[in-house]
């Protein structure tokens, strides 16, 4: 469903001047997006750019025999299909909504008049696609020589700097693809976090019970994004309410 735009709490958005906000205002809806919606597959044309208010967009790296994992993922600290503000873009990968939430949205063409006229709108998208980047590349590494247990601990603890609860829905098929791992290796991991009283883990829903205890047993990837974000886009963090 879309209705009028709701005040915004998507860091790109609150990050802009005043003058460059008023410019994509006018386009800009809201919308309320359900878990497990796709986005765009890898080909399709992005034609509609995403700022997350509270859902987190997770972007899929699809093989050839159906097999897929998690490479990046977008909340409300970026937006999806800033790159369309430069030139038109096809989508890399498929990109699902892994957390439900709303956010708002606008068509490519008036991000791309924008852009031509703000360098504030310049030097974000800049600086936001230098972030998916690291993310992306560190997400590699991480998938590659990392524990299940530790990978699980650091999506779950960025799904906690995200959204505006300790409950996260999530269904066992979808951990397992977003993890590239079988659905018994994320009951086993569950399970083995809930008998340490980190999480509570019910069917499709977990409970983050101890975001310390998550802290000390991820690895160092999550604390290693957080920070390029906090590096390259600082001015975030002054969102407006």
């Amino acid at each position: 469903m879309t209705g009028p735009l709701r005040p915004v709490r998507n860091s790109i958005l609150n990050a802009l001047p005043p003058e460059d906000f008023a410019r994509l205002a006018p386009h800009l809806s809201h919308i309320a997006l359900e878990k497990g919606r796709l986005l765009y597959d890898p080909g399709d044309l992005i034609e509609t750019v995403y700022f997350p208010n509270n859902c987190v967009i997770s972007l899929m790296t699809l093989m050839d025999n159906g097999a897929a994992i998690e490479s990046a993922t977008v909340g409300r600290e970026g937006a999806l299909g800033l790159g369309t503000a430069i030139a038109p873009r096809q989508s890399l990968s498929r990109t699902i909504i892994q957390v439900a939430g709303d956010a708002s949205r606008m068509p490519s063409g008036p991000l791309k008049e924008a852009y031509g006229r703000s360098a504030a709108l310049r030097t974000l998208i800049d600086r936001h696609s230098d972030a998916l980047y690291g993310h992306a590349i560190q997400s590699v590494a991480c998938n590659a020589l990392h524990s299940v247990e530790a990978r699980f601990c650091r999506w779950l603890l960025t799904c906690h700097d995200r959204i505006d609860e300790n409950t996260v829905g999530l269904t066992q098929e979808f951990l397992a693809d977003m993890l590239g791992v079988q659905r018994t290796t994320v009951t086993a991991v569950a399970g083995a976090l809930q008998a340490k009283g980190l999480i509570r883990y019910r069917r499709g829903i977990v409970d983050i019970l101890d975001r310390a205890g998550l802290q000390a047993m991820t690895c160092e990837c999550y604390g290693a994004v957080r920070r390029l974000y906090e590096r390259l886009l600082p001015d975030t963090a002054n969102a407006r309410k």
